[in-house]
């Protein structure tokens, strides 16, 4: 009972924490260079709050959050509503309410806890050549992983069937003609094409591989050789094709370097979960369920 109980408990919170707390009061230490975005009412938004009230959300997105003025306007009046009800409320007695302070002890403990997770993450992470090392090494033993199919990458024309399957075929085929004529299939495309999302980049499909695409379409791809090439119309469920070629990728294994950054992330996470798991084993070998009492509580609140 004592591990079951224990353990489950702190591992839950070994591997999910975030140290959120411990990220806003390091900004706040560096607050004397704070720019005040917003005022009023005695309260102060600086960049710093700003700042800290973002640092839970993932880096790119908010990097681009932070980036538009209309968001951050957003953020700083949200600190600001928060500010000024908090500061309602001291002025009304919660810093004297028993439920408050003993909210207010759980926020001072959790803040902590936060620093020695960060603390501890920091203690067992891999030193970068290390951490590269190991890599590589999973990315020699799991080779077969980063094997690539081989690609192509096409360009298309569609025009859809429309009422007169017939007009809409005679149409792909004057479009042919063109391209056989020296046309720009991009110009063409945009012009033409019944594909409006692939139309608006001149027909561009990007990189594909097999059973990505509908069958006509994808052995038609797959058939031409050489860039430039340009197939027949292609008749799919979606109506009539024209197809160029633009590049062709044959099969391969990624490079070390286009999955580096990937793999050192995951040794690092590894090594850094597997030193949560032997702390949150520690914690629990240390602790001690009083079974009696645990019943007594959970009977208390039928």
């Amino acid at each position: 009972m004592k591990k079951t109980f224990v353990q489950h408990s702190i591992s839950v919170w070994a591997l999910s924490l975030s140290a959120a707390l411990l990220c806003s009061a390091t900004a706040l230490a560096e607050d004397h260079n704070a720019v005040v975005l917003l005022e009023g009412a005695g309260v102060q938004v600086t960049d710093q709050d700003v700042l800290v009230e973002t640092m839970t959300i993932p880096p790119e997105q908010r990097k681009a959050a932070l980036s538009k003025p209309e968001t951050v306007g957003q953020i700083a009046l949200n600190i600001y509503t928060r500010k000024v009800l908090a500061a309602d409320a001291i002025k009304a007695g919660a810093e004297k309410d028993d439920d408050t302070l003993k909210a207010l002890a759980l926020v001072r403990e959790k803040t902590f806890m936060d620093y020695a997770i960060v603390h501890l993450d920091r203690r067992n992470a891999l030193p970068a050549a290390e951490a590269e090392k190991q890599a590589l090494a999973s990315y020699k033993a799991n080779s077969k992983k980063y094997e690539v199919a081989e690609q192509v990458k096409a360009s298309h024309i569609l025009v859809k069937f429309g009422d007169d399957p017939k007009a809409a075929k005679e149409k792909a085929e004057g479009i042919l003609a063109e391209l056989k004529g020296g046309a720009n299939f991009a110009e063409l495309a945009k012009a033409k094409s019944d594909d409006p999302g692939s139309a608006a980049r001149g027909g561009d499909l990007g990189l594909f591989g097999r059973g990505k695409m509908v069958k006509p379409f994808e052995d038609a791809a797959f058939a031409l050789k050489n860039p430039g090439d340009l197939s027949d119309i292609i008749e799919s469920q979606f109506g009539y094709h024209v197809l160029v070629l633009t590049e062709r990728k044959p099969a391969g294994v990624k490079p070390f370097e286009e999955v580096k950054d990937d793999l050192i992330a995951e040794v690092q996470k590894g090594v850094i979960d597997e030193g949560r798991k032997k702390e949150a084993k520690r914690i629990g070998d240390m602790g001690k369920i009083k079974l009696p009492q645990v019943e007594a509580f959970a009977n208390s609140q039928k």
